[in-house]
């Protein structure tokens, strides 16, 4: 008889734990590092800043492929595939996106150049507050790509393995309860959503993330069958019923149906 598995099964949500336990984690030890930035000399602190951030998330990249190598583990096994595999882990990100998420990041405590934009009108103190703010997500989301890319790379290599699905928070954009509503259909980048929304990026075979997106990545193995879990039923249920067949206008009419019948709303939808 096959396996079941869902996007909402024990091992789902200890994985998804530790994923937040190690953004908590990255988060504190980069508050730490703000004391590198001095306000008043930010051309000569902030590239120094950089660098550590960047030595930071490497150090938590290497963890996050650990953890999602284990979690992946743990899959393969409950699903009684045989044969030995070993997941390959996905490599941190390179220095230069590193770097340029956090020059993106920080570009705001500039001067501007020519006309200035409402963010760079702001005191000192709001722009470096915002500036972290951005930091925090963009390092968050460099951190766990790391571990999603890992398991999307074992599934790729692992004979054992058909399919991933998306695993969503019940708090998660209209976008990802969207993505997490179609099952296991990501094999490929067509499926994986890649032209849904110019928005989300993400390589040509994966399923796209956002800045301080939780969402995580569930294996799918040969001979196993895959359950929605209750909540990515009901998303599925309302795109069904209010956004299918629209092409084009899809993703809206799903985030204003959300609105209305979703039992877990995004706050202050509503």
């Amino acid at each position: 008889m096959a396996s079941t598995t869902s996007d909402n099964t024990a091992s789902v949500t200890r994985w998804r734990q530790a994923q937040f336990g190690l953004t908590t984690l990255l988060l504190r030890d980069l508050r730490g590092l703000r004391r590198l930035i001095n306000p008043v000399r930010l051309q000569a602190t902030v590239p120094t800043w950089i660098e550590a951030v960047a030595a930071l998330v490497a150090r938590y990249s290497e963890v996050a492929a650990t953890l999602a190598a284990d979690f992946y583990d743990g899959e393969r096994e409950a699903a009684g595939m045989p044969g030995p595999f070993t997941v390959p882990l996905a490599d941190g990100p390179p220095d230069g996106q590193t770097s340029n998420s956090l020059r993106w990041a920080t570009k705001d405590l500039w001067p501007a150049e020519g006309d200035a934009t409402v963010a760079q009108l702001e005191p000192l103190d709001k722009r470096l507050e915002a500036a972290m703010s951005k930091t925090d997500a963009v390092t968050q989301k460099l951190v766990a790509d790391v571990g999603r890319a890992t398991i999307r790379r074992a599934v790729d290599e692992d004979a054992g393995a058909v399919a991933y699905a998306r695993a969503a928070a019940l708090g998660a954009c209209s976008f990802c309860k969207l993505l997490a509503s179609r099952g296991a259909v990501y094999q490929n980048a067509r499926t994986a959503g890649r032209d849904a929304n110019e928005q989300f990026s993400g390589d040509a075979s994966v399923v796209k993330f956002h800045d301080n997106c939780h969402c995580g990545i569930v294996p799918v193995f040969r001979g196993q069958r895959f359950e929605l879990s209750p909540h990515a039923a009901e998303w599925e249920r309302i795109y069904r019923e209010f956004a299918q067949g629209h092409p084009g206008d899809q993703l809206r009419l799903f985030r204003r149906a959300l609105v209305e019948h979703d039992s877990n709303p995004l706050p202050g939808s509503i």
